[in-house]
């Protein structure tokens, strides 16, 4: 994972210096270049086309399990689409005629008189949303600490509201989390305009005992001497078929010994130019990535 952030196009960027621990690391850039085989995961590829379209299937649900007698005219649900992640010239109609399990059609007239398609849910998948919210219910608790944890990542604890709706499905939030979920939770969370004059959520206190990277808590893969110096490694895996050449795995294995900066701790100290800073920006897109359900989201949400 790690060296998917910080290599590119065909180089690598290495670094050069004496491994002095402390505030007084001293580090240059130099580029090595590398010609790299890129190769494609085919079923992890598979696996996130499928999941666009069960996606937008499950928003779809949710919009509908919030009208009245779970039924909307196909322009109602069109104002959705940018939360629907489907292709621009992708009809949106066409996409929900292929799910008949779980969409019904009828038609009614709207107001200028003309005969619109209407969706509603059939009652299997009615069945299966009241089961999705149990779900919910029950794991209440760790839903609300990935949203603490996930503000808590930022400097100010605070992020946009399509940011957090670019990852909501990736969290487990709900559709309507902002209406449904954000209320209970007066005392953690508040919405905020931000300078830009969009919305913003708030985390209101800093939770210490959540405060703990996945890293951290894999402690039994590190070695007591990483333990003792807190140069915690990244566990890295790379897709078969795609390998390094030795000079990368070697400044790779060096990397890997600096020391680690919790995404959680104060890094204003570390100076944006070093290996150092690098790896702590590492550190938290693999926290990012853990805190989704499925370890992990689109390149696009990277941007925190």
């Amino acid at each position: 994972m790690s060296y998917w952030f910080l290599c590119g196009k065909g180089k690598v960027f290495g670094f050069s210096c004496g491994l002095r621990r402390g505030f007084n690391y001293q580090q240059t850039f130099s580029l090595v270049n590398v010609k790299l085989k890129w190769v494609k995961d085919k079923a992890l590829d598979a696996v996130i086309a499928g999941e666009r379209d069960l996606r937008a299937a499950c928003n779809l649900v949710s919009i509908l399990s919030s009208a009245p007698d779970f039924c909307l005219p196909i322009y109602h649900l069109s104002r959705h689409r940018g939360q629907l992640g489907l292709p621009h010239d992708h009809k949106l109609s066409t996409f929900i005629r292929r799910y008949p399990t779980i969409f019904h059609e009828s038609y009614v007239f709207d107001s200028a008189g003309t005969l619109v398609p209407c969706f509603e849910l059939t009652l299997e998948a009615l069945n299966l949303y009241h089961e999705e919210l149990g779900v919910i219910r029950d794991n209440m608790i760790d839903l609300i600490d990935r949203l603490c944890k996930l503000l808590m990542l930022t400097k100010d604890r605070i992020l946009p509201l399509q940011t957090i709706d670019q990852l909501k499905w990736d969290l487990g939030l709900p559709y309507f989390y902002i209406d449904n979920l954000i209320p209970n939770y007066a005392d953690l969370f508040s919405l905020f305009r931000l300078p830009d004059d969009r919305i913003g959520l708030k985390l209101l206190s800093w939770d210490d005992t959540l405060a703990v990277s996945q890293l951290e808590k894999n402690v039994a893969r590190q070695t007591e001497e990483d333990l003792k110096n807190n140069c915690l490694a990244f566990p890295i895996g790379f897709t078969r078929g795609f390998g390094l050449k030795r000079k990368c795995m070697g400044w790779l294995e060096e990397w890997q010994k600096l020391p680690y900066t919790s995404p959680y701790a104060d890094a204003s100290h570390l100076d944006p130019c070093t290996d150092v800073s690098e790896k702590r920006i590492v550190g938290v897109f693999h926290e990012l990535f853990h805190l989704t359900i499925q370890k992990k989201t689109e390149r696009k949400n990277g941007s925190l």
